[in-house]
């Protein structure tokens, strides 16, 4: 579907005041053809888009924005995110994400106007729906091709006319002299971050601490990169962590916030300005690390960095916070270490729940994770929603039981993965539901959304799970119980909308229990089952399986 701005436009005085400020010249015409359809993707020159105005922005503000997938975060080379707050996306960004951008420009006039062209353009013959034939050139630059000579006739150079040319072009040959380079207005994305020491007038970058080497110990060195959001964590060994624990700058959270963050780097012309130096402020409530006999107290586990931007002005807020931790003085003494930093747009409300990242923008992109609700389903539509859990399935430790850790069920994503369990309850009814919360890795996901960015808020974006727990009444037992040893979650989906950029939509889900029962022994007269049931092998599984659009 096309809007009307980009459906090429009838013979009329505006078009003919667009071949005299072209200056196209008269050419042999392309043979009609019928318009291209719409695409969201970059054109090639043989599946070019409807033209449009040749005055349009080249950035605009797009319907829907598919590459915005963490809301209040501006995604990196996502050139429609408002989050972004940026007037020329490519100023920060080395690229723009397919599909981010509109396509190019164009600028038409009735095709029976034009004999010939010698515009350096491509150019095509488009045929509107009232069968008027439009002669359109697509235009990266306007300006530069308004000073454009098109009726230049190019001379051939051979070795006839080699030396009069020379003769009346030829000179000095010159290579251009290398220009100071002007310092950089604002940073671009991955740029390193600059840090200001008043103290010490010493100019230095934002680390973030990350594992290097064989090894894997932190290496200092590592910059943070601007926009880019990302967690490290690295281990530290210490020899003599008695003399360390006071002394150890890696340990003491005031080398962490002990700095000024500059917002641009033009900030480092004129240090003494404190307009372009942003304080770090403290998150939490933090303590020196102490010495107390055997152990060392408050030494930092982890350093958690909020930056706040607001597109080309920089960095407008920094804040840290920290987790400290103890440890025990002893020979060949080590601890992990977390590094986090997390970017967002400047002036987020902070009253407001921080919105989960999407899965696609609508769409679901593959490998993302598949969207779930729990909630109370007592009717129709759930009443209340509780909490939006990520689908999980079953992961096994070394020794085949099962993992407090899950894998997470990423959409069009096939998986399988099974674990031992020993259940700790021995009642039937807790047994179940001891089993059930396995299988499911908490309460269970009675919800799923249709969209990759589906709103919990909004009941219509969210489709029930289809679900039926072990039926009782089909066992014939009065000492037995039926319990559940397989989950296999089948996803259903299709891809809707233009052929041109289709959208990934769930249509539905179920899941499937493969159920057994485990009868009592009767020697041992307890309310327990028999060994059969003290180690019982389970697995979960996810499908999804694409239907027809």
């Amino acid at each position: 579907m096309l809007s009307d701005a980009a459906r090429p436009q009838p013979s009329s005085s505006t078009a003919r005041a667009l071949l005299t400020s072209w200056g196209l010249g008269p050419v042999t015409p392309e043979v009609p053809t019928a318009a291209p359809p719409d695409s969201s993707e970059s054109p090639t020159p043989w599946t070019l888009p409807m033209p449009e105005n040749a005055t349009t922005d080249p950035f605009p503000a797009l319907p829907i924005c598919v590459c915005d997938l963490t809301p209040g975060t501006c995604d990196l080379n996502c050139c429609c995110d408002k989050d972004c707050d940026l007037l020329n996306p490519r100023t920060v960004f080395s690229f723009c994400l397919p599909g981010s951008v509109r396509s190019s420009s164009w600028a038409c006039v009735d095709n029976s106007l034009i004999f010939r062209s010698n515009s350096p353009f491509p150019s095509r013959v488009f045929t509107d729906s009232s069968g008027i034939a439009q002669f359109c050139v697509r235009v990266n630059n306007y300006k530069l091709a308004a000073k454009s000579n098109y009726f230049q006739k190019l001379q051939t150079v051979n070795a006839t006319n080699f030396q009069a040319l020379a003769a009346e072009f030829g000179g000095h040959s010159f290579t251009s002299t290398p220009k100071t380079q002007s310092p950089v207005l604002f940073y671009r994305a991955g740029d390193p971050i600059l840090i200001y020491y008043p103290s010490w007038s010493v100019v230095s970058l934002l680390r973030q601490p990350a594992a290097a080497g064989a090894g894997g110990l932190c290496a200092e060195s590592n910059p943070a990169g601007f926009l880019e959001s990302k967690r490290t964590t690295c281990p530290r060994f210490f020899r003599d962590l008695a003399s360390s624990c006071t002394s150890e700058p890696a340990l003491d959270p005031a080398s962490y916030y002990n700095f000024r963050v500059l917002k641009v780097p033009r900030g480092m012309t004129d240090l003494q300005n404190t307009k372009f130096q942003v304080p770090v402020t403290l998150a939490s409530q933090t303590s020196p690390p102490l010495l107390a006999g055997n152990t060392c107290q408050n030494i930092v586990s982890q350093v958690v960095y909020e930056i706040e931007t607001n597109g080309t002005f920089g960095i407008q807020k920094v804040s840290v916070s920290f987790r400290q931790t103890n440890l025990t003085v002893g020979p060949g003494v080590s601890m992990q270490q977390d590094f986090i930093i997390h970017f967002r747009a400047f002036q987020q409300r902070k009253a407001a729940l921080p919105a989960a990242p999407r899965s696609g923008n609508p769409g679901y992109l593959m490998g993302k994770p598949l969207l779930v609700l729990t909630g109370d389903l007592g009717h129709s539509i759930p009443l209340t929603i509780t909490s939006a859990p990520q689908m999980t399935l079953l992961q096994s430790e070394g020794n085949g039981l099962c993992s407090a850790k899950r894998h997470e069920v990423q959409f069009g994503v096939n998986a399988l993965s099974g674990c031992q369990l020993r259940p700790k309850e021995v009642n039937c009814s807790h047994l179940q539901k001891e089993i059930y919360q396995t299988l499911h890795g908490g309460p269970r996901p009675e919800l799923v959304a249709i969209f990759g960015n589906a709103d919990p808020a909004q009941k219509g974006g969210w489709s029930r799970i289809l679900s039926r727990n072990c039926s009782i009444s089909t066992v014939n037992c009065t000492s037995c119980c039926l319990i559940p040893v397989s989950l296999e979650i089948q996803v259903l989906w299709a891809y809707i909308g233009l052929q041109s950029n289709p959208q990934a939509h769930v249509a539905g889900a179920r899941f499937l229990y493969r159920c057994e029962s485990v009868q009592r022994a009767p020697e041992r007269n307890r309310s327990i089952f028999d060994d059969s049931c003290e180690l019982c092998g389970h697995y979960s599984e996810a499908r999804t399986t694409k239907g027809s659009t």
